[in-house]
């Protein structure tokens, strides 16, 4: 039961955090996530992590200066994702600069 409300109200964080961000809206009942252009660009798995898609020289970045590490979802590493540390949920500045960067990395993509 524990690990459901920890879910949820993480669940419910990311859920304030994309509605502060005009260009996308949050998709998925089970599995919340966001996309554009063809491309998944953040994820909340179920034990309640978040993953964000970044370019790789900032995943890497992302990494070293967090801390973290790559994000798996559902048995799989996610290529091109880094998992943002619990911590830095409470953070809306920083997770709204990289939710929208992650947006801006998919727009850059070629269409799917």
């Amino acid at each position: 039961m524990m690990a459901e409300n920890l879910r949820q109200a993480r669940l419910a964080r990311y859920d304030e955090l994309v509605a502060a961000c005009p260009d996308f809206d949050r998709q998925g009942k089970t599995m919340a996530f966001t996309s554009a252009n063809g491309y998944m660009f953040s994820q909340l798995n179920k034990a309640g992590e978040l993953g964000i898609r970044l370019p790789k020289d900032e995943q890497e970045r992302f990494i070293e200066t967090h801390g973290t590490g790559p994000f798996t979802s559902y048995g799989a590493t996610m290529r091109d994702y880094v998992r943002v540390p619990e911590a830095m949920l409470d953070d809306t500045e920083a997770m709204l600069g990289y939710l929208n960067a992650s947006y801006a990395y998919v727009m850059s993509l070629p269409p799917k």
